[in-house]
């Protein structure tokens, strides 16, 4: 059995000439099924392949359906705040998929899908695709769907008031403002409020920008 040092200028050598490949292919979307390909058969031969993450593909966003389940539902102030998240920072997160005959259907992420349906800034930026990976084969009935989806809802779980202050606190001592915080954080001015009320600290009142009465 060799080792990847022993092997590694074959490696490097071919992974050059894949690339090079890759890029004199025609069109973004050649690209990409092609970069999809070479992901599932990589895929295949990872010894981590068991785990759904280790292939996240593109998929195109007008195959992908929601599914009429999901009891989950984001509040306005928190899509927007999601929408700002792809925004600023790309997609971080895969959707969760189930393929099917008729397309693919969601498990989790289906906010994520619908930020690229309502921000153009999005859906401009991927091309028109959207990234994905798929549930275990053994898990796409709709039953073991539906479990696998409440899983996901519930394992997210509620932020701990005392990490919450901690992150304002440490955001208001860096320099930034109740409406930066508003805006990439989630929170409104009143939750901000409580939250530095919390922490005791009489220096974090300094931003005057606070007060909603004159």
């Amino acid at each position: 059995m060799t080792t990847f040092k022993e092997n590694e200028k074959n490696i490097a050598g071919l992974t050059q000439e894949l690339c090079r490949l890759i890029g004199s292919l025609q069109g973004d979307n050649t690209k990409i099924e092609a970069l999809n390909y070479i992901r599932s058969v990589l895929h295949e031969a990872s010894p981590l392949k068991h785990h759904p993450v280790d292939f996240v593909a593109w998929e195109r966003a007008v195959n992908i359906e929601g599914n009429d389940y999901n009891p989950n539902h984001v509040a306005t102030p928190e899509m927007k705040l999601l929408i700002t998240s792809i925004e600023e920072d790309g997609y971080t997160m895969p959707i969760v998929t189930s393929p099917e005959e008729d397309g693919i259907r969601i498990v989790d992420g289906y906010h994520r899908r619908r930020s690229f349906l309502k921000s153009e800034k999005i859906s401009q930026s991927t091309l028109g695709w959207l990234p994905v990976t798929y549930i275990r084969e053994e898990h796409r009935d709709r039953g073991d769907r539906m479990a696998t989806t409440i899983r996901h809802n519930r394992a997210r779980g509620a932020h701990d008031i005392d990490l919450m202050s901690n992150i304002v606190k440490e955001l208001t001592e860096a320099g930034r403002s109740t409406d930066w915080i508003v805006k990439h954080v989630g929170m409104d001015r009143d939750e901000i409020l409580r939250l530095k009320q919390f922490t005791g600290l009489a220096a974090l009142f300094a931003d005057k920008e606070f007060s909603t009465h004159k």
